[in-house]
C-alpha cells in the first residue's frame, strides 16, 4: 500500500514549474570526522551541503532534524552479532581497515551509527510527509559481517528492516544510482522478496565481484547525458511496478559525474540535475514516500562534490531549475 504525502500537491511535476514543497533534512555534526590529510574521501560534505542548502534557502534551518545514534539491537536485524561486538569494541584490523579504506577509529563508529540513525528518522519523516532527506547515508557496500568500500554498516538495509519490525511498511524499494554497484545491499536482500533492488552501475569498476540486485544495469565506461537518461527511463518505471513499495530509498551518488575521481562515466552537472529530478519526480507521482541519501561522490573539491548533491535537493524541493549552482555556493567555496 502507498501512503500519500499530506500537503503536497503535484509532487511529480519537476523543473520550473513544479510547485516548491518544505523538507526535513537530517544532519549531525558528528558527520564529519578527522580523516589523515589528502584522503580521498570527501566527508566533510555533508557539512558543506547544509552550507549551501541553508544559504539557498531550500530548507529552513527550522527543518533540520538531528539524528540519535542507531541502538544495536537495530543495527543487529542487519549485521551479525559477532561483527557488531567487533565495531564497539576492539574495531578493526589493519587488515579490515584496508578492505573499508577508511582508518578505524570510535570517531567513525560513532559516526557510522549517527548517519544510519539519520536514514532511519529521515525514513520515519518520509512516511508522515512524504519526502525527506539525509545528509549522509548510502553506505551500500557494507555486507551484514563486514565492511568495504569506505562503507561500515548498512544504513538503508538497517532502516529498512527496522520499519519492518515496527509494522510501518512491508514492502520497499530501493534506487541506487551511484556509480558502484550496491554490493552489499544486494547480498543482504537477495534472498527477501519485500525488498527490490535496483542498481544501475559503471560494468568495470568497483567492486569487480558484483552481487545480484533485483535489477542490475551495467553501463560502459564514458556514458554522458543523454544514453544514461534514456537507460533510467527505460527501467525506472518497471522498477516503481514490480515493487509495490510503500517507500523507496534513492542513493543519489554523485560519482558518475564526468572526471569524478573513481566514476569513469561523463554525465554532465545538467545530466545530473535531470536524472534526480527523474527519479525524485517518478517516485512521488506514485505517492510513495521517498527517502534521499547521498552515497558516492569524489569531485575535485568537496565542494565540487557538495554542489553536486545538493540537485537532489532542490529536485525535491521543487527548485530544480531555479539558479546556479555555482553562483549559490560561491562565497562556500572561496572558504575551502
Amino acid at each position: 500500500m502507498h501512503r500519500s504525502s499530506p500537503g503536497v500537491r503535484d509532487p511529480g511535476i519537476v523543473g520550473a514549474q513544479r510547485e516548491t514543497i518544505s523538507m526535513k533534512c537530517v544532519y549531525h555534526p558528528g558527520y564529519a570526522v578527522t580523516l589523515p590529510l589528502g584522503h580521498p574521501f570527501p566527508i566533510s560534505k555533508s557539512e558543506i551541503l547544509k552550507e549551501i542548502v541553508l544559504r539557498e534557502g531550500l530548507v529552513a534551518g527550522s527543518d533540520f532534524l538531528v539524528p540519535d545514534p542507531i541502538d544495536l539491537d537495530s543495527l543487529a536485524l542487519i549485521h551479525t552479532r559477532e561483527y557488531l561486538a567487533k565495531l564497539d569494541g576492539p574495531g578493526l584490523s589493519g587488515a579490515e581497515q584496508r578492505r573499508l579504506g577508511l582508518p578505524w577509529s570510535e570517531a567513525l563508529w560513532l559516526r557510522s551509527r549517527l548517519a544510519t540513525g539519520g536514514t532511519l528518522l529521515a525514513a520515519r519523516v518520509a512516511l508522515t510527509e512524504g519526502i525527506a532527506a539525509n545528509l549522509a547515508g548510502g553506505t551500500h557496500h557494507a555486507f551484514a559481517d563486514h565492511a568495504e568500500g569506505f562503507c561500515v554498516v548498512n544504513d538503508v538495509a538497517v532502516a529498512i528492516a527496522k520499519l519492518c519490525e515496527e509494522g510501518r511498511i512491508e514492502r520497499a524499494v530501493v534506487i541506487d544510482l551511484d556509480v558502484h554497484q550496491g554490493n552489499g545491499t544486494a547480498a543482504i536482500f537477495e534472498h527477501v522478496a519485500e525488498v527490490f533492488t535496483f542498481s544501475m552501475h559503471g560494468e568495470r569498476n568497483y567492486p569487480l565481484q558484483k552481487m545480484r540486485s533485483n535489477l542490475d544495469i551495467s553501463l560502459p565506461a564514458g556514458m554522458g547525458d543523454e544514453d544514461y537518461l534514456e537507460v533510467l527511463q527505460e527501467h525506472l518505471p518497471e522498477v516503481l511496478e514490480r515493487s509495490r513499495a510503500d517507500i523507496a530509498f534513492y542513493l543519489a551518488g554523485v560519482d558518475v559525474a564526468a572526471g569524478d575521481r573513481y566514476g569513469k562515466l561523463a554525465l554532465s552537472e545538467d545530466g545530473i540535475r535531470r536524472r534526480d529530478e527523474q527519479v525524485i519526480g517518478s517516485v512521488r507521482t506514485r505517492g510513495m514516500p521517498l527517502v534521499i541519501v547521498l552515497a558516492g561522490g569524489y569531485a575535485a573539491s568537496r565542494v565540487r562534490t557538495a554542489q553536486l548533491h545538493v540537485h537532489a535537493i532542490r529536485a525535491a524541493t521543487g527548485r530544480g531549475a531555479a539558479v546556479s549552482i555555482r553562483d549559490a555556493s560561491a562565497a562556500v567555496e572561496r572558504g575551502e
